[in-house]
């Protein structure tokens, strides 16, 4: 007895050191692995997504703004797990696997999870389509697809009305009703060249959603809790808090109002001259402000984007990204800059010829003349190469260099939006002998309606170029951002600045004679001084490599009012083949469309008229 009984003892205390031993190991070696899969088994994530900024316009319109919806998501991987230890404990309780061997149990609980993923990969959209509570297409293959897939988080179904995708959450194990923002644009296509959109992420795509991206977006809050295996949260263990930090709001320069009108009034105007586009910039004389930015051909981002890109419509903002040769309305630095530097006066006469030799090339007026007895300010009003050109030679090539930069041209302007263009401008050691006979008459230079704009901001400002913006103001969950000051430029002085924007209402004036004539006769608003510039450049040929005699860019650049400057409004026609107006009159010209902006401005903010201004000499008697 006394020899079993060693036996006995001997063989407990084997098995005891052996129990201890596996014990120690599972929780000295195994031990840290399994609690890690413990917790990442029973710990769930929540993400509080960050509400994207607001843009406004300087009025307050909403331009871009945030709606709450939900994303029916789930992680597949753990939902399929969880779904089986479901069926099994069920199982087990009901006594379904009673005599079945392991391979029949582990095919009857595969099958169970079949079934569940199959009822809700029909149920979801059925839900979501009875109750219209999601935007876009929501197919049951690709639910169950993403059920099946082998990964730890899908996105189900986006945009979802938040009371149905809780529906959704509470009758379906493992599916979370997670917040998402859905980006509306409560005005279609209304400035959406400058706004642009978000991606389905919440990403900027296009416009000031992309430039702007880092301001709008905000940091992202998140939490951790733990839940049991049929889902239900274990109360206390919630951990890990990290509060979301709001995007910031943007107020935009643009008015919402005057963008609207100008937008209209380009798609009119493309259509009744058959441009293959349109541009227009207005700026605030004396901030530099973006008031209206607009270009024809711009997507709604409500509607089906893909069919409106096949269309030829786009996000582009040609404004600030399509530079191209201004033509004669470029003139206006030749003469402000002779006007500065003393070389002239607005009413000395030149003995004008029809054309004009420089360096081997022979510029030529665009219509034929003898030697005309033009005024420095007739030679602008009707906007004479042959006189701009010799204006220039006085000037010189290096001083005329040195107001090309000073007026921000060839280099961007800073705005604060995507893919802008710096233009082109030839840098002076490059000029050959022809160059400087195409400069200072528009050509072999590139601008954007941004540059062009901000060339007669400056003119209208006394001279002080300030660097264009688009963001009025920032404000965030600490309080409004103070904004740095635009660059300034002082370009000519005040005097000149005057002088110069006087002697461009010449291209307003008319006569019935025709002699002291301005090339937008015609296109003056009764009551109120306007001036500015016309401008016709040619395209060059892609077939010939040489400038085309039928394809040109039409601009124009003016100020209003004249006498007290308040706007700048900037136009381009790509290749108009008949007038803006309805009846298709008004010339190839972009005058009217700058008209008809100015009058409407002017209008709305109801600018004091004045009395006729004194009629100015073109050409001398």
């Amino acid at each position: 007895m006394r020899k079993r009984f060693r036996v006995v003892i001997a063989a407990l205390l084997v098995l005891t050191v052996v129990f201890v031993g596996r014990l120690g190991w599972i929780q000295l070696v195994w031990g840290p692995d399994l609690a890690a899969k413990a917790v990442e088994q029973r710990s769930r994530v929540y993400l509080d997504p960050a509400r994207r900024g607001e843009v406004v316009d300087r009025d307050g319109q909403r331009l871009a703004y945030t709606m709450q919806a939900r994303s029916l998501t789930v992680s597949p991987t753990r939902l399929r797990s969880e779904l089986k230890e479901q069926a099994e404990l069920e199982g087990v309780a009901e006594g379904k696997f009673n005599g079945m061997d392991e391979a029949s149990r582990e095919a009857a609980l595969d099958k169970s999870v079949q079934e569940t993923l199959d009822e809700m990969a029909t149920a979801i959209p059925e839900m979501i389509k009875e109750a219209g509570a999601a935007t876009g297409s929501v197919e049951s293959k690709q639910i169950l697809a993403k059920l099946k897939a082998d990964t730890q988080y899908e996105v189900l179904v986006r945009n979802v009305d938040p009371d149905i995708a809780v529906s959704i959450s509470n009758r379906f194990h493992g599916v979370a009703a997670d917040h998402q923002d859905i980006r509306q644009y409560p005005n279609g296509s209304i400035a959406e060249n400058v706004i642009g959109k978000v991606s389905m992420d919440g990403q900027g795509q296009f416009g000031f959603e992309a430039s702007g991206d880092s301001l709008l977006t905000g940091i992202d809050g998140r939490s951790t809790e733990d839940v049991s295996t049929d889902g239900q949260v274990i109360p206390g263990t919630l951990r890990d808090e990290v509060p979301a930090v709001e995007g910031k709001d943007i107020t935009l320069t643009l008015d919402l109002d005057l963008q609207t009108y100008v937008q209209q009034k380009l798609e009119k105007a493309k259509a009744n001259s058959q441009a293959d586009g349109a541009q227009a910039v207005v700026l605030d004389v004396a901030t530099g402000e973006v008031l209206a930015m607009a270009n024809t051909g711009t997507v709604d981002p409500n509607k089906d984007v893909e069919k409106q890109f096949k269309e030829g419509k786009d996000f582009e903002n040609r404004a600030v990204s399509h530079p191209y040769e201004p033509g004669s309305v470029a003139k206006v630095i030749t003469a402000a800059a002779a006007l500065q530097e003393g070389v002239t006066t607005p009413d000395e006469v030149h003995q004008v010829p029809g054309s004009i030799d420089m360096a081997g090339v022979t510029v030529s007026d665009a219509w034929q003349h003898g030697v005309e007895p033009y005024t420095t300010t007739g030679i602008f009003g009707k906007s004479s190469n042959v006189g701009t050109l010799m204006l220039a030679q006085k000037l010189g090539q290096e001083k005329y260099s040195q107001y090309l930069e000073a007026f921000g041209l060839g280099q961007t302007t800073g705005i604060e939006l995507p893919n802008e263009s710096s233009g082109l401008v030839p840098p002076l050691e490059q000029w050959s002998g022809g160059t400087f006979a195409n400069l200072p008459i528009g050509q072999g230079q590139s601008w954007t309606t941004l540059q062009m704009a901000s060339v007669y901001q400056a003119l209208a400002n006394g001279g002080e170029r300030i660097e264009p913006r688009i963001i009025s103001s920032i404000a965030g969950e600490d309080g409004e951002h103070e904004r740095p000051a635009p660059k300034t430029t002082q370009v000519v002085s005040p005097e000149t600045a005057k002088t110069t924007v006087e002697m461009f209402r010449s291209v307003f004036q008319s006569d019935p004679s025709g002699i002291q004539n301005g090339t937008a006769g015609g296109n003056s608003i009764e009551g109120y001084q306007l001036s500015g510039k016309t401008g016709t450049a040619q395209k060059v040929d892609p077939n010939t490599g040489s400038y085309s005699n039928s394809a040109y860019w039409i601009t124009f650049a003016g100020i209003a009012p004249a006498n007290d400057p308040r706007f700048v409004v900037a136009v381009m026609l790509d290749e108009p083949k008949s007038g803006v107006n309805d009846d298709g009159s008004g010339g190839q010209s972009a005058a009217p469309v700058f008209k008809d902006i100015a009058s409407w401005l002017l209008n709305r903010d109801n600018i004091p008229t004045t009395e006729p201004a004194e009629q100015l000499t073109l050409r001398a008697q």
